[in-house]
This record gives structure tokens, sequence and C-alpha cells, in this order.
């Protein structure tokens, strides 16, 4: 009995530097330690020129995306030596961006995660497994 062929398109493999996606695994842990939810990676590397890796996640209030992003600042910062070039979005705590160059945390709150729906956006991107639930 011969095998049919495998009509499913290929799994895209990362373009992402070990060491970007390995940022983002810290980033991702740090929102995991606070209960952020739905945590995704998504490799962007071949699609953009400025950065590799988005992680993206959700808190559930204000005072939670206030706090996840706190959480990422200190993680990457203690475990990597690193600060963000630039962030947008604390105060309202609706949609924060921490930009680390290579890796670009967006945290939201349901409402407006749903809205941008960045997953959607970058869906032809390949995902970066997080080792996060």
């Amino acid at each position: 009995m011969t095998d049919a062929p495998d009509d499913r398109p290929p799994t895209p493999q990362p373009a992402a530097d070990p060491a970007s996606i390995e940022l983002a695994v810290l980033a991702a842990e740090a929102i995991d330690d606070k209960k952020g939810t739905d945590i995704a990676g998504i490799d962007v590397a071949e699609l953009l020129q400025i950065t590799e890796v988005f992680v993206i996640a959700t808190g559930t209030s204000r005072r939670q995306v206030q706090t996840l992003a706190e959480a990422v600042r200190e993680r990457l910062r203690d475990d990597a030596e690193l600060r963000p070039l630039r962030s947008e979005g604390e105060e309202e705590g609706e949609w924060v961006l921490l930009d680390f160059g290579s890796v670009v945390v967006h945290l939201f709150q349901p409402d407006q995660r749903a809205f941008y729906d960045l997953e959607r956006l970058w869906a032809d991107a390949p995902r970066v497994p997080l080792g996060v639930a």
C-alpha cells in the first residue's frame, strides 16, 4: 500500500534568529507568570526588516495589561540586559507595544485584540512556539 501524496502546504520554517526566539520566550514566560492569556508568537523576519518576532498576549483589564508590560520589561532587563527601544500605550493600558528591536511585544485588552486581530493580519507568517499555554 502506498501513501497518498500530502496535499497540505509545507509548514513555513522560522526565519527569526534563535536569539530573537529566546527573547520572545522570555517575554512569553513573564506574561504567563502574570496570568496573561492567549500568548502567541509570530515570526515576521521574512516579512519585515525592522523586527523578527511579535509576541502577542491579552490582559483582562487596564491594570493587568500594565502589569504584563512591567513584567516583560523586568524579565528582559534582568535576564537579557535589554531595555525597550520604545514603548507606547502604557498609560492607557488598552494596547501596549514594547519594542525590543528584534522582538516586539503587543499586549492588549480583549476588545482591542479582537479589533486589531494581528494574528489574522500576519496569518501567512510562521508561528513561533513559545512554550507557554
